[in-house]
């Protein structure tokens, strides 16, 4: 017996649980998660596995299922009646806002007299928020960022569709990635990246327990290859060779575009995103083994490729280290903290209040347990009665019971202790929301005839900003990551709306998630306005993000200075320009023309000539 370890990492706040830290070694019970102890999974991401079927198992009301394996059946005898799982959906609710938009930088004051920059921006605004569209983006981030949540990690996978002609986005379960990270943990992105699982046997196919393996790697580009087959029938791909001559022999062929770089012999590519050439390009490969073929020490990453049957994709291509002609690897993760120095994995929300959890379902059985005989009491009857019947009955409504000479009857009140367990439940689910920084308002249990004032909840809310603004702290860059990505993908697949298109940065932003005062903002809003000390721009985003009914910025300050005469009287006077006007209204005139100028009379004006006449006539001779 081996001396007891104690393990500090991401995972740790779940060292408690029995089944989760069994043992000496500190590892999950085998039992409850065969899929972390399976050969192929690396010992490093056997915690991490095990702790998402954990975290999973409290969200689908199932720990108590789940300690079964190690605790026996008794352990099942509990009741979970969703309190982590509304938990998920508050902070869901919150970190993603009442709505959500993509926002180019600039894309708001693109018009005819705006910069080539500013309608450049617009333009790729544009093509994002339709591409997001088509392919339902905000449903996909609810999925992923509930798997963020609740897990702690969500991955999103891009890739080219030829035959819809766009970038198709996909959540995997974190659970399902397995990044190669170095030892030292420091890198900004992993050039190696798998999403592996299981496959279950096939009777009707006749196909044995699998393994299915996608890796995308970051790696140098090399000579052109195309598909082919084994004399075994395995599809592979081999290099492309030149026909030999008496002179030379056969030589690899480098891909479209390529060229060598003659000071190292490197092969470089010129990408469309990019100022220079590079390098490196991303392989992907997707096969899959058979289970029994899998022995020690292969894992994950050093599977036995002459075990391997390649997949093919849609067009026929081989899918054995096929260049995707991209430079960089389509998968990101969105950690649902910022993670640690060093670390690469986000933490759950769950994890911190968890054992308060655990205590909730506790009283709760107890309650339950309570209530049964609150409802049906325990009732005792004393004195021995004329009749001489049976000493053990069922009472029921309306009975009559005989007892005899100085008889008694006794009814067991359990109801005071029913009220205390309650009492209790209601204290843990308050230090629940205050470990989780979730403020009753945020829970939806405040009743609001009790606060006291807008201020008053304000200040309440402090804590859930905090949390809410860590939470989109890390995921503010994948999503940028992301968007950028979509732009390359389309680019690279030479889509006719993206010719041209120059990829810009973008932004997923999440939309405000308090309970807002829209008369107060307004009035906030119109002061500031009327000070000259905001823009009218960042006038309409306030309100918008208070809640008012704006679909379009851009739109709505066009509708406003339309009507606002005044202000164009002031641009006229000003500038003298009728299109300047025009422009700012939003109309299209044509300017009075030039009035013809006076023509006066030769001679000039009457009654000179009059004068004159009298100035003679008064001179002497």
């Amino acid at each position: 017996m081996g001396l007891k370890q104690l393990l500090i990492d991401v995972w740790s706040p779940l060292n408690y649980k029995p089944v989760y830290n069994d043992g000496d070694r500190g590892m999950p019970h085998r039992r409850a998660f065969p899929e972390a102890a399976a050969t192929w999974v690396p010992p490093a991401d056997e915690r991490r596995l095990a702790a998402y079927k954990l975290l999973a198992a409290y969200d689908k009301n199932q720990a108590g299922e789940l300690a079964e394996f190690r605790d026996g059946p008794e352990a099942r005898d509990r009741r979970e009646f969703g309190d982590p799982s509304m938990y998920i959906e508050a902070i869901l609710a919150h970190v993603l806002g009442r709505e959500q938009r993509i926002v180019v930088p600039g894309a708001e004051q693109a018009s005819d007299e705006q910069s080539a920059e500013a309608k450049a921006a617009a333009r790729v605004e544009e093509l994002l928020t339709t591409w997001a569209k088509d392919e339902l983006l905000t449903m996909r981030v609810i999925q992923c960022e509930r798997k963020s949540v609740s897990l702690g990690d969500g991955v999103y996978l891009l890739n080219w569709d030829p035959a819809k002609r766009r970038a198709r986005c996909r959540v995997y379960d974190p659970g399902l990635y397995f990044p190669v990270l170095p030892e030292d943990g420091d890198a900004d992105f992993p050039t190696r990246v798998h999403l592996a699982w299981e496959l279950p046997e096939d009777k009707v196919r006749r196909l044995k327990p699998r393994l299915r393996r996608i890796t995308y790697e970051l790696d140098w580009i090399g000579p052109a290859t195309a598909s082919g087959i084994t004399p075994d029938g395995r599809p592979v791909r081999a290099p492309v060779l030149t026909d030999p001559t008496d002179d030379a022999p056969a030589q690899p062929v480098l891909g479209l575009g390529d060229t060598i770089d003659p000071a190292s012999g490197t092969i470089l590519r010129q990408y469309p995103w990019n100022d220079e050439p590079t390098a490196y390009t991303c392989y992907l490969t997707d096969a899959t083994w058979n289970l029994e073929d899998l022995k020690y020490p292969h894992d994950v990453d050093n599977l036995p490729l002459d075990k391997a049957v390649f997949g093919t994709g849609l067009d026929g291509e081989v899918l054995d280290r096929l260049d995707l002609m991209i430079d960089f690897i389509p998968v990101i993760h969105v950690p649902n903290t910022v993670p640690e120095a060093e670390e690469h994995w986000g933490q759950s929300s769950l994890l911190k209040p968890l054992q308060i959890f655990d205590e909730i379902a506790g009283t709760d059985t107890d309650s339950s347990k309570a209530s049964a005989t609150t409802g049906s009491p325990l009732i005792t009857v004393s004195g021995r009665p004329a009749s001489n019947k049976q000493a053990a009955m069922t009472i029921n409504p309306g009975q009559v019971i005989e007892v005899g000479e100085n008889g008694r009857m006794d009814v067991l009140n359990t109801a005071p202790m029913l009220a205390e367990l309650r009492n209790h439940a209601e204290y843990l689910g308050d230090r629940a929301a205050t470990i989780a920084r979730l403020p009753a308002v945020a829970l939806g249990t405040t009743d609001p005839s009790k606060v006291p004032s807008g201020y008053a909840l304000e200040i309440s809310l402090g804590p859930l900003d905090a949390l809410i603004g860590a939470m989109r702290l890390a995921r503010a860059h994948k999503y940028r990551l992301l968007l950028k990505f979509v732009q390359r993908l389309h680019i690279a697949g030479q889509h006719p709306d993206w010719i041209g298109v120059t990829p810009l940065d973008a932004e997923y932003a999440f939309g405000p998630y308090t309970p807002a005062d829209k008369a107060a903002v307004l009035t906030q809003v119109a002061e500031a306005f009327k000070a000259g000390v905001i823009s009218l721009e960042t006038a309409v985003r306030m309100l918008r993000e208070a809640g008012w009914p704006i679909e379009d910025i851009e739109d709505e300050i066009t509708r406003i200075q339309a009507r606002r005469f005044e202000d164009a009287r002031a641009l006229a006077d000003a500038t003298g320009s009728t299109k300047a006007v025009g422009n700012y209204l939003g109309i299209d005139f044509e300017p009075d023309p030039t009035p013809p100028t006076p023509q006066l009379p030769p001679g000039g004006p009457a009654g000179e000539d009059d004068e004159d006449d009298e100035d003679d006539e008064e001179t002497p001779a």
